[in-house]
């Protein structure tokens, strides 16, 4: 028997290939190469139970093709569907982007699932669903969920094609709703954007908005341990589950202040003027984690701690790739 990632050459596909592969696992990656690479596996591409397919699911006859084959061979009882547009910006310039790469995605997955007879799905959702709710704490039945951005808006849309596949033909469904993810191999994100600018110059880090963003942060470690406990214990058929740390967050004067210190300790950080970072950023959020903690969980990392960590091994992994 056999796991399908997709997006398996990204931040979060790599690592959980690793982990599904370390107890025991036959993994078989698919993804197109748009954002992750295939540096990413090196620590996985000769092992015997890892097989990767280059395709991409936005083409879904090639890629039912590809699963095919090898689902003859070692039949796939589960699907992690982590392939998605991880460039919110670049989707509101252009909602196609979105479209294609974060729901026609999820849209094709299904149908090649239905195709091949596979049950399982786990599927990775995004705080961005529920929109701009303040200081309120959100929990999975917080609503109106009115996404800001059109990636939040397409992962809403995925979460619903789900529900009616899950009521249709899976027997069992996850979604799990994303904080802010952070750790290596980084790709994007705050840290990763913040390391790269003090690389080019050291003496001026410039920063979307004005620093008093506010979210909580996840270490990869730890959203990978969490997905896994819930789809050990949770009992819904349809799981819908918030990840993330216990705690406030922190805020990107904070996130900049401690790269500064880092990686260029006399550099000046220069604020933007607007509490957001960008068109469809929500400025600040916190989860409510009751429904995870009912399950015996909780992260290792709070979001500081999260953050001293992931900023140690960004510049490390920035520096060996000069």
């Amino acid at each position: 028997m056999s796991i399908l990632i997709t997006g398996v050459a990204g931040f979060i596909g790599c690592n959980l290939a690793k982990r599904l592969m370390n107890e025991g696992h036959i993994v078989v990656g698919v993804d197109n190469l748009s954002r992750g690479t295939l540096r990413n596996l090196s620590e996985v591409k000769n092992a015997a139970n890892f097989h990767f397919i280059e395709t991409d699911c936005a083409d879904r006859p090639r890629f039912l093709a590809e699963t095919a084959t090898f689902h003859e061979r070692f039949p796939i009882t589960e699907v992690w569907h982590l392939a998605a547009n991880s460039d919110i910006p670049a989707g509101v310039s252009d909602a196609t982007v979105d479209l294609k790469d974060t729901f026609m995605t999820t849209f094709n997955v299904l149908e090649v699932m239905k195709a091949l007879d596979i049950k399982v799905l786990a599927f990775a959702s995004s705080s961005a669903v529920y929109g701009d709710h303040g200081d309120r704490s959100i929990s999975e039945v917080s609503g109106p969920l009115l996404p800001l951005s059109n990636y939040g808006a397409m992962k809403l849309a995925s979460e619903a094609s789900i529900s009616a596949a899950a009521e249709s033909f899976l027997n069992k469904a996850f979604i799990y709703r994303f904080p802010n993810v952070i750790g290596v191999p980084a790709t994007h994100g705050v840290l990763l954007d913040f390391v790269n600018k003090l690389k080019a110059n050291p003496s001026r880090l410039d920063v979307l908005g004005d620093g008093t963003q506010q979210k909580a942060y996840l270490h990869v470690d730890d959203l990978i341990e969490g997905m896994l406990e819930i789809q050990s214990n949770a009992s819904e058929k349809l799981a819908v589950y918030n990840l993330g740390a216990e705690d406030e967050g922190v805020s990107v004067r904070n996130i900049a202040e401690a790269v500064v210190a880092s990686v260029s300790p006399n550099a000046d950080i220069v604020y933007g003027v607007e509490k957001r970072g960008w068109v469809g950023d929500v400025p600040k959020f916190q989860y409510c984690l009751d429904k995870l903690k009912k399950l015996g969980w909780t992260p290792k990392l709070d979001s500081k701690a999260a953050i001293k960590r992931a900023i140690a091994d960004i510049v490390e992994q920035e520096i060996t790739l000069k």
